[in-house]
């Protein structure tokens, strides 16, 4: 009942000043309720074991419990966990995410730029597992890279939307990638500089067999944007897999706008209109440092499950 109650009213009040990464936890209540499938389709790229599915088939005969029934609606459950063994314990703060067996290391100690490409047929070859970070170009992109990496300026950060134009590979810890992908929506590039975005981004995504996951950012500090609900709709629709990673969580609202977590309940509430099988999100700030170890965390057990 602990963790039905946590995630049905979760308030972000504490969220709204800013602070030290320490002091960013979330509260142990939440203000608004998500009520989504979760699959492991939509975590990696892995395909389904039928001995896993038998097993699946074999259990769902059996009767659920209301606790069961609920984390598999509302949290994101990883494989190796039993939606009847979740606990409030276990999940990440001002996320849906549960943490499970694959959970491993996820701190950065070195990251180095690799190159950067123009298509996706000249990224990288080897077949290290990476992540995308895709976003609206003015929603904190590079600012959460930098962030996640500890280290200024590893991703160019800009005052003018649309600076990234290239497919940008970094190496972390030697053994896997973070991608900077360009942004959609930008409209002050230089004509010069603009590329077909459709054909463009689209193709790496279709085509990146390595691809573990693209963390999609949603700026939070305003009001669902339509080209951001277009976009992890395509992403649905062609089975790339996908987390929410909300920025901006530690902005005040604007005198006539909407709360961060106001903001954040909207956008799900369009999302679920299309989605049955919704991705993991959680809550961040590059500001404040509010949600980087949770979100690392989260990436190094899609990681190690992909990577098995």
């Amino acid at each position: 009942m602990l963790l039905r109650n946590r995630l049905l009213s979760l308030n972000l009040t504490s969220l709204l000043s800013p602070s030290s990464s320490s002091s960013c936890r979330p509260p142990q209540s939440l203000s608004f309720l998500f009520s989504f499938n979760k699959t492991i389709s939509h975590s990696t790229h892995k395909r389904p074991n039928p001995k896993a599915n038998a097993s699946a088939s074999s259990a769902a005969k059996q009767p659920m419990s209301e606790k069961a029934r609920f984390a598999k609606t509302v949290l994101f459950v990883p494989p190796g966990v039993d939606p009847e063994e979740v606990t409030d314990e276990m999940v990440l703060p001002g996320s849906n995410i549960v943490v499970g067996p694959y959970a491993g290391h996820s701190q950065i100690k070195e990251v180095e730029f690799v190159k950067s490409s123009s298509r996706a047929k000249d990224c990288p070859k080897d077949t290290r597992p990476e992540f995308a970070i895709l976003g609206r170009s003015n929603v904190g992109k590079s600012s959460l890279i930098n962030a996640l990496v500890r280290k200024k300026e590893v991703a160019l950060t800009s005052k003018k939307p649309g600076k990234t134009q290239l497919i940008n590979h970094f190496l972390v810890n030697k053994s896997w990638y973070i991608v900077d992908l360009p942004g959609y929506g930008f409209a002050r590039a230089p004509d010069s500089a603009k590329t077909d975005w459709s054909s463009f981004t689209k193709g790496y995504f279709l085509n990146r067999e390595t691809l573990v996951a693209v963390l999609l950012l949603i700026d939070a500090s305003v009001p669902p944007q339509r080209i951001d609900l277009d976009c992890a709709n395509w992403l649905g629709r062609n089975n790339i897999p996908m987390t929410f990673v909300f920025t901006k969580c530690d902005k005040m609202k604007a005198s006539k706008g909407k709360r961060p977590d106001e903001n954040i309940r909207d956008f799900q509430e369009l999302i679920r209109e299309n989605y049955r099988q919704h991705p993991p999100w959680i809550m961040t700030s590059s500001v404040t440092g509010l949600g980087r170890d949770e979100l690392l965390l989260h990436m190094s057990q899609l990681r190690n499950y992909w990577d098995q």
